[in-house]
């Protein structure tokens, strides 16, 4: 395993500052964000695509600093009912999808998308309730329509660039648990896997080691995401899972987020990465920060340190005493 970073965290910086800085931590691996929510602060699409002697030069920047890039992330909404959002983010995953190609990075990461209830749509709807039929009824349509015709569609693609595509598991979009990604996937093809991220697994009420269980015997983990996450059970109490509080307002939400080993204990951590590897993912632990309660480099340092010690990098040996 290599640990990793989504260095969107490090936006302000430049790419060569980040590179330099990330690297005098340990860090191995980087993953790059193109556009979309993350922003394209240090990998330009447009830019690389169009000009060979950049792409060249940015390749070489990236292994001067002794690292790799394990995943180019457009986290958008392909699927939004408003051509001027979906037809962008659309765009925007097909050069990222070439892109990767090009600079043979392996996995392409972003959320599966959340379409409307009709044609004429104006916003997302995100079913949450089996009843009443309605929303049975809205799925269907999202799913016949929508979602499985556009992966069908971006599955292909991705084979015949040699990519995968790692969609993560995000509340507020179509695909936010493995039932419902190993829907999708059974529906669309291999290339569509999971960039599985334990945050959103805690907030759901799902265990992020049965979660790797169920999507690795599949093989259908394609990148990880090192985040936390803290429940605040009196506002749990108040507010349940699906609380729409502020992130900002943290004293008053249900749960938020956390550096690694400020919501779990190492023991946690440490049975997450090992379950990783029984289900034969040896690949990037990527740190993502997103606590408000530390400042960038904090939480960047302490998920770090309390990941360092954890990863499994030799290979399994020979079981001798068997």
């Amino acid at each position: 395993m290599k640990l990793g970073v989504f260095t969107v965290l490090f936006s302000e910086k430049s790419l060569e500052e980040t590179l330099g800085y990330v690297s005098s931590k340990g860090i191995e691996a980087v993953e790059l964000g193109t556009g979309g929510y993350p922003g394209n602060a240090h990998c330009n699409v447009d830019e690389l695509l169009n000009d060979a002697d950049k792409l060249q030069r940015f390749k070489q920047q990236i292994s001067d600093h002794g690292l790799v890039i394990s995943a180019l992330s457009c986290h958008t909404n392909p699927l939004h009912p408003q051509k001027k959002f979906s037809e962008p983010a659309d765009e925007l995953l097909v050069k990222t999808m070439q892109l990767a190609s090009e600079l043979g990075v392996p996995v392409v990461n972003t959320f599966s998308g959340c379409p409307g209830d009709h044609e004429q749509a104006l916003y997302p709807n995100w079913p949450v309730a089996a009843w009443p039929s309605d929303f049975q009824e809205i799925l269907k349509w999202q799913w016949e329509e929508k979602l499985i015709p556009y992966w069908k569609e971006k599955n292909a693609l991705a084979e015949s660039l040699n990519v995968k595509i790692g969609l993560e598991l995000h509340g507020g979009f179509s695909v936010h648990t493995p039932a419902t990604m190993l829907r999708l996937r059974e529906a669309c093809g291999p290339a569509i896997g999971a960039n599985l991220d334990p945050s959103h697994m805690w907030w759901q009420g799902i265990d992020p080691v049965e979660a790797i269980k169920i999507l690795g015997r599949e093989n259908a983990i394609h990148h990880f995401h090192a985040k936390d996450t803290i429940i605040d059970q009196q506002n749990m109490n108040r507010n349940g899972l699906t609380d729409m509080t502020d992130y900002s307002q943290m004293r008053d939400r249900a749960w938020y987020f956390r550096t690694v080993g400020f919501g779990h204990d190492q023991k946690t951590w440490a049975d997450i990465i090992s379950t990783l590897r029984l289900y034969d993912y040896d690949y990037v632990v990527s740190i993502e920060h997103e606590d408000g309660l530390m400042s960038v480099e904090e939480g960047f340092t302490k998920a770090v340190d309390n990941l360092m010690p954890l990863l499994l990098r030799e290979p399994t040996a020979k079981m001798w005493w068997t």
